[in-house]
């Protein structure tokens, strides 16, 4: 079930205290975040924790629309400048693919909201769910942090199917200016 964004970002404030203009807008924007990092800390790039292909599992399937076990691209990043700004995680059905898209996403170390954007790709995202998570030892280690961590899940649409699933994940403590 779709949340509503306003209603899982008073949630959040609840939860884990008032949230900064920059961390509502990461958390609700329907473009490109590649694109507002750019802006808020300067040009980032990508390091690439895992990239592999998988077979769908139950929820993975439910969540992509497709069948179970199925090939899926399994990626896990974090968007850097100077320092860990965001810990993504995305799932691609491969079969919805063209293979210079597939070629790009292999590569591992773009965006994909610049994969998008330099394969032309007209898709629309759907925010699912907003939220805020204890931070467990991946994420501590990652952003050198106990903070808890502000989390959204949505979908990027092409042609009306799910091309890209994705969790998005930042500290609390991050982006408070």
């Amino acid at each position: 079930m779709e949340q509503n964004i306003f209603d899982g970002i008073k949630e959040i404030e609840k939860t884990a205290g008032k949230l900064s203009s920059a961390q509502k807008i990461l958390l609700t924007t329907d473009g490109s975040v590649t694109a507002i990092l750019d802006v808020l800390k300067g040009h980032v790039d990508i390091n690439t924790l895992v990239q592999e292909f998988i077979p769908a599992d139950e929820e993975m399937a439910k969540n992509l629309d497709i069948e179970k076990g199925e090939t899926v691209n399994y990626r896990v990043v974090v968007i850097r400048s100077n320092e860990p700004l965001i810990y993504a995680m995305s799932l691609v059905p491969l079969k919805r693919l063209d293979n210079d898209f597939k070629e790009d996403l292999i590569r591992a170390d773009i965006p994909i909201g610049r994969i998008l954007k330099k394969h032309n790709i007209e898709s629309r995202r759907e925010i699912k769910s907003v939220y805020v998570e204890d931070v467990n030892e991946v994420l501590s280690d990652i952003f050198k942090t106990t903070s808890p961590m502000l989390s959204r899940t949505y979908n990027i649409i092409h042609h009306d199917e799910i091309l890209i699933w994705l969790k998005e994940t930042f500290p609390y403590s991050l982006f408070r200016e």
